[in-house]
């Protein structure tokens, strides 16, 4: 319904939102309400998809679309009238993030650039991600079909998720599988991205060092002696944390 109650609501979560970009973004230190306001494209595509949302909700033809259709002219940022957007979601840069019709979205959720919530094939119905309170989409991170991605998990930067992930799990690759830091899930929306676990990495060393025992036993049973090749690791596993950690 439209009236005061919904600009309230509007109002309500548009400070949620300014809240969410001072206490994510480093950039914003010192920046005023109003600034990130008039400036913070993920802000203005935020409070443009609200407005809509409730224009949506109230069955009003036309409008909403032409919010959406303009809001992604100006920012980069495609958001559907009719997805459902909890409160404190902070999309950072934002360029070229796109949210499908049927997705939903939990509180205190943040996304980077160049994220994707998206369908599979034709079918109507349910067929976007459903994203859980407290989670962290890394930039140019793919979600496809009609997915749950847990409370707290983070998702890494390229992957490409197709499957429901688990709460408090961290996710990287394409397709996207669940990994752990240590044995334990990194805490907060800033994750370390650079020294996340590499799966591909990890089973290209796995076939390099059986590749080298069987080399090895082929040279003990000729009666040869092995001379292996040495392996050079895919990239540095150690280095500083990018997020100033």
């Amino acid at each position: 319904m439209l009236g005061l109650g919904a600009v309230s609501r509007i109002a309500r979560e548009l400070r949620r939102d300014v809240q969410a970009v001072h206490e994510r973004d480093p950039a914003a230190r010192g920046v005023s309400d109003v600034e990130v306001v008039v400036l913070w494209p993920g802000v203005q595509a935020l409070l443009s998809h609200r407005v809509a949302h409730v224009l949506h909700e109230a069955g009003v033809p036309v409008v909403p679309r032409t919010l959406a259709f303009a809001a992604r002219a100006l920012t980069g940022i495609e958001i559907h009238p009719a997805a459902k957007v909890g409160e404190g979601f902070f999309i950072d840069h934002g360029a070229g993030v796109v949210v499908g019709e049927t997705a939903e979205i939990g509180r205190d959720v943040t996304l980077y650039q160049g994220v994707t919530l998206g369908g599979t094939g034709f079918a109507t119905g349910k067929r976007h991600p459903t994203i859980e309170d407290n989670v962290t989409i890394g930039s140019g991170a793919k979600l496809l079909g009609p997915i749950t991605i847990g409370h707290g998990a983070k998702v890494g930067a390229n992957t490409v998720v197709i499957h429901d992930v688990p709460a408090n799990s961290t996710v990287v690759g394409n397709p996207g599988h669940p990994v752990r830091i240590d044995g334990k899930r990194p805490e907060g929306p800033d994750a370390d991205w650079v020294h996340l676990p590499d799966p591909i990495a990890d089973a290209i060393s796995g076939l390099a060092s059986r590749i080298g025992a069987l080399e090895a036993a082929v040279a003990e049973l000729s009666g040869r002696e092995h001379k292996g090749a040495e392996v050079r690791p895919i990239r540095s596993a150690r280095g500083p944390n990018p997020a100033g950690g």
